[in-house]
């Protein structure tokens, strides 16, 4: 495709651009094939060792624009040969694992190089990433380029530093991690990868100087929480092998510290292979990879919990005021959208391919070559949330406001002022109050306070603030109940806690069309943390209606019914001096 890089922007209209795609219809190629098959100028080759697997997949794609040719291509045989028949422009090895390509790991690229094919791969290996720099001369005198590691790892965590990074002077940490979905399904190369280096030893930057790290056996806690949207569960992190470790101290070396991992639930099985990579680590054991086949049962047959995955990559530095920074990005992916995120680098650099923008010659990382922007248009459309949160005492002085980060500016007016409790004392309303009958429903409206049932009373709500801590005395036709409002740190963290007597509740901020709800996420009696599904059912949502502040309470429990219920509106008549 070296006649791409003399085509102006006009006439890459008519270009058709040939791809193939060795692991064509495996997890990451199939997916390829899915971001890719819209395209008309596209003929996509979908190349394994089974030809009858390949045009079975091929069949299966009935809505695809794009042409789909099936094709077998053993990768252990003479590539020169069937690169040659195939003639594609582009080739894309979406097989793996890349850390057991034996003693020749680099096969593929020299029989592109010697065929005059350009070359990508989603390698995760951050050593055969780092290798791709040997082919850089050779690939630049043929005019072809040569792109490793074009996945999530390291080309969307580079484009979301480079972002993050905007204004700092200096950048001292970085970190990263992956949650994929416990339904995401999981590739049996992936899972060989996995244990081919847990607990095995892997360089990467720590306290300013190269270090060794291990593998799954070191962790970190830590809530994706895009601002506004419901978060995942704070989330077990551990240290995996990937290309960032290398690829983003080249680009960012001033960096002292830089950590990625990986976050699969369920935590049971993440834990039990952690423990299998401690035994390797202690020398226990000689390798994981005997447990692969075991590995990727479990995590395709015993997932359990939300369809949701996520990603997070957080930054620390110092601006140019000599003032320290931190600054996160969060994204979360709903169902099946997740899965698609480590191809969807690929499916940016083809889109750019068509539109004339090819990249430039030589052989390197893929880390530089997409924008955050690039990926942000493949999100639009998909249930792709994501947004970026800096540190509480950076994003202004109220508790809400804080915890939504950007998002709290795009409520309604009203909900702003309600919230707004440092400069707020006061405010009055009318409400109407709805009480379960029966006597567990009873006997715990009374223990919290609750007001009793009655409909168009008068209601006013008192508000303090002292140290991060807001209280909210509510009075209904004079009868009150208070509560404390504050930040949750730890696994309760980016989440709104709310304490009722001895029952905390940690909530999520959720903005939807200017409706702000909370949404129970954890809870605890005395600090000792409860299951979820013994919790009550809450639903609690504010909206601004008619120019007024409207909120909607509803509490219940399978065990009691209906608790209590209360709507209302109300209007600042105090505010602080």
């Amino acid at each position: 495709m070296k006649c791409l890089v003399s085509l102006g922007p006009m006439a890459s209209a008519r270009l058709t651009i040939k791809i193939l795609i060795i692991g064509g219809y495996g997890t990451f190629g199939g997916r390829i094939v899915e971001l890719l098959e819209r395209e008309s100028r596209l003929i996509l080759i979908v190349a394994g060792r089974s030809l009858g697997r390949a045009a079975e997949f091929c069949q299966g794609r009935t809505t695809a624009r794009a042409e789909l040719v099936p094709a077998a291509l053993d990768r252990d045989g003479e590539l020169g040969a069937q690169l040659s028949a195939l003639r594609p422009d582009i080739v894309v090895d979406a097989s793996g694992p890349f850390q057991a390509y034996g003693p020749a790991p680099y096969r593929l690229v020299e029989a592109c190089l010697a065929c005059g094919v350009n070359y990508l791969d989603l390698a995760d290996g951050a050593g055969f990433v780092a290798g791709i720099d040997a082919f850089d001369a050779q690939a630049r005198a043929k005019g072809n380029f040569v792109l490793s590691g074009v996945s999530s790892f390291p080309v969307l965590t580079a484009a979301v530093v480079e972002r993050l990074a905007q204004g700092l002077v200096r950048l001292d940490t970085i970190r990263g991690g992956i949650a994929p979905s416990p339904y995401a399904g999981v590739g049996l190369n992936v899972i060989r990868a996995i244990a081919g280096y847990a607990g095995q030893p892997v360089p990467l930057r720590r306290d300013g100087r190269t270090a060794l790290g291990y593998p799954l056996t070191e962790q970190i806690r830590y809530t994706i929480a895009p601002p506004g949207v419901r978060p995942l569960h704070n989330t077990l992190f551990s240290l995996v092998d990937v290309p960032d470790l290398i690829a983003l101290a080249k680009l960012w070396p001033e960096a002292k510290d830089i950590w990625m991992g990986a976050g699969p639930v369920p935590e049971l099985l993440h834990r039990a292979l952690a423990s299998l990579a401690w035994m390797v680590r202690l020398k226990l054991l000689g390798s994981v990879l005997p447990f692969a086949s075991l590995m990727h049962w479990a995590t395709n047959r015993l997932g359990w919990g939300e369809h949701r995955g996520g990603m997070f990559v957080a930054v620390a530095g110092i601006d140019d005021r000599n003032e320290p920074v931190s600054r996160s990005w969060h994204m979360i992916a709903d169902g099946g959208d997740g899965p698609l995120i480590p191809s969807m680098a690929v499916q940016a650099l083809v889109l750019k391919m068509l539109d004339g923008h090819v990249p430039s010659p030589g052989a390197r990382a893929a880390a530089n070559e997409l924008d955050l922007a690039d990926y942000e248009r493949l999100f639009a459309g998909r249930a792709i949330h994501c947004g970026i949160r800096m540190e509480a005492d950076q994003s202004g002085g109220s508790l809400y406001g804080n915890l939504l980060g950007p998002v709290f500016a795009a409520l309604p007016p009203e909900i702003q002022r309600m919230h707004e409790v440092h400069k707020l004392l006061r405010a009055e309303g009318r409400a109407s109050v709805e009480r379960g009958r029966n006597v567990l429903a009873r006997l715990a409206a009374a223990m919290v306070g609750f007001p009793r049932a009655a409909s168009d009373i008068p209601v006013a709500v008192k508000f303090e603030c002292a140290g991060g801590v807001e209280t909210w005395t509510r009075t209904f036709d004079g009868r009150s109940f208070s509560s404390r409002q504050f930040a949750g740190q730890g696994r309760s963290g980016r989440l709104l806690c709310e304490t009722f007597g001895p029952l905390t509740f940690a909530m999520a901020l959720v903005v939807d069309d200017g409706r702000l709800s909370l949404v129970l996420r954890r809870w605890c009696a005395f600090g000792v943390p409860l299951p979820l599904w013994l919790a009550p059912r809450s639903t609690a949502c504010e909206v601004s209606q008619d120019g007024r502040f409207h909120f909607h309470i509803e509490i219940g429990h399978p065990l009691t019914g209906l608790i209590v219920r209360y709507r209302g509106w109300l209007v600042p008549v105090q505010a602080a001096v």
